[in-house]
Order: structure tokens, then sequence, then C-alpha cells
């Protein structure tokens, strides 16, 4: 499959002048003698020598270490490379003070913005920001936090969540969070594993209207977790708190005067700590290390989304997703992070919107599911809103479909840089994302990340141009995770990544590079289909399924039935519509005139409700399981899970 050669948006010469990475390639050329022109040069450059590559990167991001003499050892080796294996560097240090020479120094720029859903709306600079993470800190330390130890967050989208998180870092602590909408065993699944030390939560939260108390929760999760010496609660909604904790505010109090010191600590030491998403069973702890973290976060904030000091970045996000942390490490570029928490559409679709205009954003990200969503219902954001400031629109969580591309550049703003990017928990960053100077294609994401080796294979392991294939690194990239936790032999971080191509990371994502340098994704490959032995990915049925305006939303998977397997498509239908004969066939028509017969379903049924995780992805395996009489071993990982009762038992699977 190819897209159109013709771009929706193409930067402008003073964009590409002025872009980040154009002056990152004039000091390739200068440093190391090279003669890169484009990207496209620069990305093969990168990959050709990776050593030169990330050295750039962190002098150009100005990284705050003692920096070592090695780079990359056992470089022909993943897993086994090993990066800066003798720097060492405190994570903190480097989100706190690069703004330093990013912003002249001056201790009043802005570096958090936060509104709440309880319309409540609060700035910090980074002068507040660092005295307020120096008295956490401060406390920490007093109660005996060491390096190594964990520190947990049950917390919503708030700046006591970033500054708990730079002051357990600071002294070269773990961190690892959770958003408060998780049940108890969905927590203690997680934080159980981990064995944390503190255990900081909020009273509450603010969700659709609502007010979430979450003292109740936090007691019984305070007590299964029995590695926690001190439960620390943050005042949201009121200044609840309980019995046995300490509050926030106090801290504050006791340790205002409190000088904000930095421990340093080995590149490939653990920084945080991050969970699959366990539809399948109890989650994987996912354990990336301090430097490569940063340096991987810098370069796609320097290169890819081209910040700029004191721009202003948003991304809709809970701190139980990858993107809360991918958001923070902005503070590293002398950028303002911008923070929301409660729900998008509260008390409206313009809420966030608003957000950008009243504050000026500058980039603002979200999840694919919510772009639908608008264009679904319409919303024309040209007619009620400036958007003048805003330059960037990203986009991840799921495939953005072709239709959503349109909907932007037609409804939203026609002259943004729209990047569809594409990683995830296991790597903490992206594989696939934008880029500034690159024009921008229908359905495709803009490029491969710099010193990212990634290839599209083929089944017998080869490369493969518009072709479909499993997407692949063949080569060893800094923000691989150091590990998984208690994982003491290294068996279950092999198999994860590792077990099918050798020496190679496989990510499990089933992708076409274009002859455009872009990536089309397809969904996951452990979910593509295989009806008559042929692989079709979900995502080319939901593109033609969702364009219906009587699907709200869908979600397809294989079910085992003689012998092979047949497509079994669930809907989730506008309004109060019903599932006839008529729109059966409209649906498969819509499928078989846009696809390939082999995509049209066997069977069509009506749902009214999606299962999806906390942050808002379908879950097709959990789906299939129920179908096929298979449990759903964590079915606190999900956001609705009473949803999977619509898919137990179906009479019409039967035959």
């Amino acid at each position: 499959m190819t897209t159109s050669k013709k771009a929706l948006w193409t930067p402008s010469q003073d964009t590409v002048d002025s872009a980040n990475v154009t002056e990152f390639i004039g000091l390739v050329n200068k440093n190391y003698l090279a003669s890169v022109t484009n990207f496209a040069e620069l990305h093969a450059w990168s990959i050709q020598h990776p050593e030169n590559f990330w050295s750039q990167i962190w002098d150009y991001s100005h990284v705050i270490a003692d920096r070592g003499e090695f780079v990359l050892e056992n470089k022909d080796k993943m897993p086994g490379a090993v990066w800066f294996s003798d720097s060492s560097l405190n994570f903190a240090e480097n989100l706190l003070n690069n703004f330093e020479r990013s912003n002249n120094n001056d201790p009043d720029q802005t570096a958090i913005v936060f509104w709440g859903e309880d319309q409540v709306k609060r700035s910090l600079s980074f002068a507040n920001l660092k005295s307020q993470v120096a008295s956490m800190a401060a406390y920490l330390k007093s109660i005996g936090l060491k390096q190594g130890d964990v520190v947990a967050g049950f917390m919503p989208n708030v700046p006591e969540t970033v500054i708990c998180m730079l002051a357990t870092t600071s002294i070269g602590g773990v961190w690892t969070s959770c958003s408060p909408d998780f049940g108890v065993q969905g927590v203690v699944d997680r934080f159980g594993q981990v064995e944390p030390k503190i255990f900081i939560a909020a009273n509450a939260y603010f969700y659709n209207g609502k007010t979430h108390n979450c003292l109740d929760k936090v007691k019984e999760i305070s007590e299964k977790l029995t590695s926690v010496e001190q439960l620390i609660t943050i005042p949201y909604a009121d200044s609840t708190t309980l019995e046995n904790a300490v509050n926030y505010p106090d801290i504050l109090e006791t340790h205002a005067n409190a000088e904000l010191e930095y421990t340093r600590v080995g590149f490939n030491e653990p920084l945080y700590i991050m969970y699959s998403s366990g539809t399948t069973g109890v989650p994987k702890c996912i354990v990336h290390g301090v430097g490569g973290t940063l340096l991987q976060h810098l370069k796609e904030h320097l290169l890819h989304v081209n910040l700029k000091p004191k721009d202003k970045i948003f991304y809709f996000t809970t701190c139980g997703w990858m993107m809360w942390n991918w958001l923070v490490s902005a503070l590293s570029t002398g950028a303002t992070l911008m923070l929301y928490d409660g729900s998008p559409f509260y008390p409206d679709e313009n809420i966030l919107w608003d957000y950008v205009d009243q504050e000026e954003i500058n980039v603002f990200g979200t999840s694919a599911k919510y772009i639908d969503v608008l264009r679904k219902d319409d919303v024309d954001l040209k007619s009620s809103h400036s958007l003048k400031s805003l330059n960037s629109i990203l986009s991840t969580g799921s495939v953005l479909a072709p239709e959503s591309y349109d909907y932007i550049y037609e409804k939203v703003k026609t002259d943004v840089c729209l990047s569809s990017i594409s990683g995830g928990t296991d790597i903490v960053s992206c594989f696939a994302l934008g880029c500034a100077v690159l024009p921008v294609y229908r359905g495709e994401l803009q490029c491969k990340g710099l010193g990212m080796q990634v290839e599209i294979w083929d089944d017998k392991g080869q490369p493969v141009i518009n072709e479909k294939g499993e997407l692949v690194c063949a080569k060893p990239f800094p923000c691989m995770p150091i590990g998984f936790w208690n994982d003491t032999d290294g068996k279950k971080y092999f198999d994860a990544y590792f077990a099918t191509y050798e020496n190679t990371w496989c990510h499990g994502d089933y992708v076409t590079e274009t002859e455009n340098g872009g990536l089309i994704f397809y969904g996951r490959s452990d979910t593509v289909l295989n009806p008559g032995g042929v692989r079709i990915g979900t995502a080319e049925i939901y593109r033609q399924v969702e364009k219906l305006d009587e699907v709200q939303e869908s979600i397809v998977i294989g079910q085992n039935w003689q012998d092979d397997v047949r497509v079994v498509l669930f809907v989730k239908l506008t309004g109060d519509l019903s599932l006839d004969d008529e729109l059966i066939d409209k649906i498969k028509k819509q499928i078989r005139s846009n696809t390939t017969p082999r995509h049209v379903p066997a069977k069509v049924l009506q749902v009214t409700d999606i299962p999806r995780t906390k942050s808002g992805k379908i879950v097709e395996l959990a789906v299939r399981n129920i179908v096929h009489g298979d449990s759903v071993k964590n079915i606190e990982s999900l956001a609705n899970p009473e949803a999977l009762e619509l898919y137990k038992s179906r009479e019409e699977l039967q035959s």
C-alpha cells in the first residue's frame, strides 16, 4: 500500500532554516567532516556512526554530567550493548538546571502551568519548582531514602507529581507511578512487584464533573504494600488526609529552606519503572535507565518536535501512561510544561483548545482516539478558536486514521505540523515520529527516529519497502530498557523483544515503510488476523468501518473456526441505532470495496461498549480471550472491565 505523494503540509523555508535539526546538521558536518544535506542523510549518518551521533546529541543538548571515556561497548550485541558505561549524571539536575543555559539564567521563567477540571489554574517558575523539589528531597532523605530505593506515586497529572518525581530522582531514587482511576488490585499488581519504600498519593481527583475521593483506596493499597515505610498524601480536592500519613504542605513548611543537592549515578542506573498493559497477565515491570531516557528524550524534543527555550508543550496524559514521562523531560530543553488533569470533554470539547489559545501553547499532544471523536462530532475548531500559537500537533496511543489527517487540516488548522508518533512503554519513547523540516503525508508517520536503525522485515527477516512486515530495530540504542524488575537471568526481557529475530529488537508492530521514507502502521502484530493464512492488520479494517457515520467505534478479532480463523467485527453504533441486515451489508461493502475480500468479516455484531486500557487503547487480545472462553488475567488494567461481558458466550459466534 502506498499513499499519495501530495503532501498535506510542507514546512516553509524559514521553518527549515531555523529548525534545531538544521543547526544540528551543521554541527555534524563541522565536527565530523560529514556532508549531510537533509534529514534522510542525517538519519543514514546517525545509524552508520552511532557513537558520533549520540556524542553529538550529548553535546548539543548540554547534558550535565561527569562525562567518561566510553560511548558504546559490545555494539554488536542485543541485548548486551552498553552505552556511556563510565559516565555519571543526575536526571533531576538536567531537568532543573538546563533552563539556566536555555533561558539566560532567568529563575522567573515559567516551568509549569497547570489547569485542572475543577477550574484551578496555577503556574510555577523554575525557582519555585526547585524550591519545592529541594524541600521534598530533604524530607525523603531525612526518612532514609537512598539511591536505588523506589518511590511510587498514585497521582493525577498535577505539578506535585512532577515535584515528587524530581525530588526522588535528585537523590538517585527510582520513580514509578499510575493514575488514581486504577482499582486497588491494579495498583497492587504493579507496585507490589517493585516494593516501594515511599507511597505518595492524592486524596482525590476530578473527572467529568465529579470529585472522586481516593483515601479509602489509598488506605487499602498502603496496607497491602508491606514494603512501604511512609505514606505521603497530596491535598487536591480538600485538605483531608489519613491518620498515618504525612501531609505534603507540612513537608514544604518544615523543610522550607532546604538546599537542593544532586546525587549523580551511573548512566545505566534505574530511573523509572513502567508497566506493560497487563491484559494477558500480571504487568511486566520495565526498568528504564537514567542516561538513556534523558538522551533519547532530548533528541526527540529538540530534533523531532523542534522545541525551543520558552516554548510551551502540552500532552493530554495521565501519570499511568509513558507520555507523562516523555512530557516532563521537556523541562531539560528550557520549555514550559503545560499540564491538564480531568476529562478532555468537560464541560465540553472546547476545553483543551481554550487552554491552547489562552496560554498560547506551541505543541499540542493527544491520542488518536481523541482526534477521531472530534472528527466524528464534526467539531470545527477553525471557526471557534484562533490557535495562532500552535505549530505542532502530536498524536499517539493508536493508529491515526487517514481521515483524521484530513480533519486536522480541514477543521483545526491549515498551517501545522501533524506528527503521528509511535513507540511505547517498552522504550519510553518513539521508533517513528515527526520532524518540523519534513512534509506531512496522509496516513503516514513522517520518519524514523534518528539514531534508530528501524526497518520493516518480512517473514524471512529481510528489509522490505512498500510491503507489510514487522517493525524491528537492527542496532542497539540508548533507551533500551536496562531490564525487567526481578528478572535476574534476563529471560523475560530476552523473550519479550529478542526471541523473534537474532540480535534484533522486534517491537510487535505491523507496519509498511513507504517510498516517502514514512511509515504506515496497521496495529500490533500479535493481533494481526490470519484468515486463510493471509496476514491482515486490524487498522486496515478500522479505517474503513469508522468512515461510516453510523459506526462510532469498533473492535475486530480473529476467531478460531473450523481449523482456520474468521474475522469478527464488533461495532458500537452512533446514538440509538440498531444493527440490521442493511447496515451489515453496508459495512461489509465498505470494507470489500476499499481493501480485499479477505478483510470482510464473517460476523458483524453490535455492542454498546468497547473495552479499553487506562490509557485508552482498545484491547483486542482481551476480547479474543473472552470469545474463546479464556480468562483475562489482569482485569484491573482495564478502564471499563464490565464491557467484556458484552462479548462473552455470544450465540452468534457458535455458528
